[in-house]
């Protein structure tokens, strides 16, 4: 597979996964966008299909950091999206807890996490640093233009998957909208590599 199929692996990877987990939330019983996370979709009688779409991206992901390895401007930022699909697949590989009341039935939080619930999260935590400091790394490989909008998406994308982060923790402020914050912060890490992508492709 040449360089231009795997950059184009970079750009699919996003839309496809946020495509995926949007048709699924409307197919899941008791399931509310706002407030549930996207992982919760994995839960369930249908859960493989949102496990498919983590580990989908993970791998279209991974194939895009091979090619930042040969064509992009830094090899260190091509680990990092690397290391970010790896946490991609490990989210799929291990199945999370229940969080905030979804399934029905279950606690709005647990009080302890199972060992595939635990490395689930380990596993997004590491790809979601990794992203976020891509966006800086890569933000000193281009234009002005570029590197503000790398150095701003790193910022509101750290920010807010802290909030969501947050919001699953069961704070009262941000609990009720803790699936939207997160989708927010999905669609900008998402959008950033995609358009990298695409910066690259044309380059």
């Amino acid at each position: 597979m040449g360089n231009q199929a795997l950059l184009a692996c970079g750009m699919a990877a996003g839309p496809l996964f946020t495509l995926a987990y949007l048709l699924e939330g409307t197919s899941h019983v008791d399931y509310h966008p706002f407030r549930h996370p996207v992982s919760s979709l994995s839960l369930g009688r249908a859960g493989w299909v949102q496990t498919v779409n983590f580990l989908l991206a993970g791998l279209l992901s991974l194939l895009f950091a091979a090619a930042l390895w040969h064509v992009g401007p830094s090899r260190w930022g091509a680990l990092l999206i690397g290391v970010w699909a790896v946490g991609l697949l490990g989210a799929g590989a291990f199945r999370t807890d229940p969080v905030s009341g979804y399934p029905p039935g279950t606690p709005e939080q647990l009080q302890r996490h199972t060992r595939a619930g635990g490395l689930h999260d380990l596993f997004s935590l590491i790809g979601f640093l990794a992203l976020t400091v891509a966006c800086f790394v890569f933000a000193l490989s281009h234009s002005p233009g570029w590197a503000i909008y790398s150095i701003a998406s790193g910022v509101l994308f750290a920010t807010t998957m802290a909030l969501a982060s947050a919001a699953f923790s069961q704070n009262e402020r941000w609990v009720d909208l803790g699936g939207l914050i997160q989708r927010v912060s999905l669609t900008i890490g998402w959008a950033w590599q995609t358009l990298l992508a695409l910066h690259i492709l044309h380059t």
